[in-house]
């Protein structure tokens, strides 16, 4: 029996499974570690090793050999949820600077892995459960939290020791705090120093922040786990650093003045946190460190100097934004001459470009992404000329610039896709998911490393269009053979359409779901419009203080181009959208406020008020609440409720620590007390990702019968 693509897109949790990632490379190129599980249905995560010269792979770790199975410590269960972790057995690790020494938590336990001999070595530590171990750079400690605070163990003896206790129950150290890890992409809360002598270590208080109660209501015996959620206009985690120090060694200062012996062995970073809040990332080499904070309306940063001696700090660069300044992966960083690689959002180009020392390196027009690897004076990066599609360059920083126009780059990667990649003296890792092939192709210098995922059932047919005067980014999927005069379809708009994502890229297995349900009977448009990433800061900036304008406006023109090409296969009268979180909000909105569009909608996990999204998001777009009300009123869903006239089914996971079901609820009962019919569907156990196989296979049944009655659609049924 053929499997249906719903039911392979669950089992295979939407073919990220047998995907090797998570790659480090040892200094010498010999050989390159990485995660991939055993196969394209298996969701436990082992540890390889790969030959660069021979490409023969070796299991170093499989989580089947090493520990039963157990419960995840609450912490981990948190950090796989803010990244989106959908796998299980070892999703992360970390290693010492040669690579050789693997750090990784399994069920609690802490492990750790020489990559060279392929040996693994169980701990008992004195706290468990274990969560984020990591060694340190010399590969002569282990750090991990435990019990909200952070532990050492010596590989040579095996001594364990808490670097501190806790003042009390609302005070961690070594944990990012919530906004880190959803907003800012922090997932940590530590930092070896480049001698393993000592540690900078985030200190999160969360006393002020209110609490929050998620419920199970099908379980009611089980009490209301209390997370600590600033929501918007509210008080954040407050987060402050000190530097622990393991021993009395003398070490360089900061400032190259000499050897100091250390004075103690806590050390508090001292910096305005009034005014600038929020701790974005911190870097720390042999020429000293460095942290990243941000004022709370998110229109400064500040990169500070630390010395590692007293803790105080000196402003090495300040950059505002009337608007707001993006976050940007991997920088700062520094090239071996000591050359400061940053981002900067260049306004007279329109161009987020790459910036090393003082010099812009990155010509006008393509967009950096993220810095992948700075080694020496080369810097891998990932950018993009056209939006839906990131390609990965090398900067040399040896090579001649002319006018700062990037003559210094190559680009390693062809062809239309998607595509990343990893690199370290002479061995480049790199990954790709092209638009005229399925999976995701991983090479080491040339060598591949095998994919287990499995290949779709389906194969998407898409067409990639520019839509109006904007050339909003659109695909257009319509039923595997149709053909004109088959009679016109019903329309199924299925967008995100916000920040910090992208559904319209050049990669054939983004549009597997959208040519299922094509096939049953829909012409699926999907489109990115103002908002979204990669098409330069301006673009990104358009939606400040008002979601709904340009969202909808771009949704709405991105539908009419795409019956303008196709007038014979799409019905404008029968148009239904639906979308998950931005997405669902999105959808939600457009029943709601352009009724004569759009006749019926699934909003899954909808952001309903945005009074009760987190503040470090939220008032990025919106502003705060106290100062600017008004764009909350307007971009809120609660208030038209008494406007709905169309087919609306809500969708939310009563474990969301995300959009907690509170947004849903309120909005239905909104539409109650309006005496506006419509759709509720709670998923018990679920949080704003949908893993559980059987949910994910079934939301998608159940959502395309929803649309076929909502909009008189025949076809093929699902």
């Amino acid at each position: 029996m053929t499997m249906s693509f719903p039911q392979q897109s669950a089992r295979t949790r939407r073919f990220s499974l047998g995907v090797p990632r998570g790659f480090q490379i040892a200094p010498d190129g010999s050989y390159v570690s990485f995660l991939r599980t055993q196969g394209g249905t298996d969701p436990v995560t082992c540890l390889w090793t790969i030959d660069t010269a021979s490409g023969e792979e070796r299991l170093i770790a499989d989580p089947g050999d090493l520990a039963a199975d157990g419960d995840l410590p609450a912490a981990e269960r948190a950090r796989r949820e803010r990244s989106r972790e959908q796998a299980g057995g070892i999703v992360g690790y970390a290693t010492d600077r040669n690579v050789s020494l693997a750090a990784f938590a399994l069920a609690g336990q802490l492990f750790t892995a020489d990559l060279r001999t392929g040996t693994v070595r169980a701990w008992e530590a004195a706290n468990a459960p274990v969560f984020d171990p990591r060694p340190d750079p010399a590969g002569r400690r282990v750090a991990y939290v435990s019990d909200r605070t952070l532990h050492v163990i010596e590989i040579a003896t095996g001594e364990d020791t808490a670097l501190v206790q806790p003042e009390t129950d609302q005070v961690s150290y070594g944990v990012a705090e919530f906004i880190a890890a959803e907003e800012m992409q922090r997932m940590r809360g530590y930092w070896w120093s480049p001698d393993g002598a000592a540690l900078l270590v985030a200190r999160v208080d969360e006393t002020p922040v209110e609490r929050w109660h998620i419920a199970d209501p099908a379980n009611p015996d089980r009490p209301a786990q209390e997370v600590a959620y600033p929501a918007a206009g509210t008080p954040n985690a407050y987060v402050s650093l000190v530097i622990m120090r393991l021993d009395g060694a003398t070490s360089r200062s900061a400032e190259g003045v000499g050897d100091r012996p250390s004075t103690s062995s806590r050390t508090a970073v001292a910096w305005d946190r009034g005014e600038f809040p929020y701790l974005v990332t911190a870097y720390w080499d042999e020429r000293g460190l460095l942290i990243v904070v941000q004022s709370r309306d998110q229109r400064a940063m500040r990169l500070l100097r630390v010395d590692q001696w007293n803790g105080e700090t000196r402003l090495e660069l300040a950059d505002t934004d009337p608007v707001w300044l993006e976050i940007v992966h991997g920088v700062p960083a520094r090239t071996g001459s000591g050359a400061l690689v940053r981002t900067v959002d260049d306004r007279k180009t329109d161009t987020r470009r790459l910036v090393v020392g003082d010099t812009p390196v990155t010509p006008a027009g393509l967009q950096v992404r993220s810095v992948l690897d700075v080694e020496g004076e080369t810097v891998l990066f990932s950018a993009s000329e056209e939006p839906t599609q990131a390609h990965v360059y090398l900067y040399r920083g040896s090579s001649p610039l002319k006018d700062a126009a990037g003559d210094g780059l190559v680009r390693l990667t062809e062809g239309a896709g998607v595509f990343s990649g990893r690199r370290s003296g002479d061995v480049t890792v790199l990954t790709g998911s092209r638009l005229d092939r399925p999976g995701v192709t991983t090479t080491v210098n040339g060598i591949e490393i095998a994919s287990l995922a499995e290949t779709p059932v389906i194969t998407p047919s898409v067409e990639l269009l520019r839509a109006g005067e904007r050339e909003i980014r659109t695909a257009v999927l319509l039923p595997t053979g149709w053909e004109p005069g088959a009679g016109r379809l019903p329309v199924l708009m299925d967008p995100y359409g916000g920040p910090h994502a992208q559904r319209v890229l050049a990669v054939q297995r983004a549009y597997c779901e959208a040519q299922w349900l094509a096939d049953q009977g829909f012409a699926v448009v999907i489109a990115d419009g103002r908002g979204t990433p990669a098409r330069g800061p301006a673009w990104e900036r358009a939606v400040h203080g008002d979601f709904v304008t340009p969202v909808l406006e771009d949704q709405i023109a991105a539908l009419e181009e795409a019956a303008h090409r196709h007038p014979d296969a799409l019905d404008l009268g029968r148009v239904g959208i639906r979308g998950w979180s931005f997405g669902g909000w999105l959808a939600a909105l457009a029943v709601l406020r352009r009724p004569d569009v759009f006749h019926a909608a699934v909003a899954g996990a909808p952001v309903t008020d945005w009074r009760l999204y987190d503040t470090h998001y939220t008032e990025r777009y919106l502003g705060h609440p106290g100062e600017e009300p008004d764009n909350y009123v307007h971009n809120s869903l609660l208030g038209d409720a008494a406007k709905l006239e169309r087919p609306l089914m809500l969708i939310h996971g009563l474990a969301d620590d995300n959009v907690v079901a509170a947004h849903t609820l309120r909005l239905s009962s909104a539409l109650v007390a309006a005496g506006r019919p419509h759709t509720v569907l709670p998923l018990s156990g679920v949080t704003h990702m949908t893993p559980q196989e059987v949910v994910a296979e079934n939301l998608l049944h159940l959502q395309v019968e929803f649309l076929k009655r909502s909009l008189g659609a025949s076809g093929p049924p699902s």
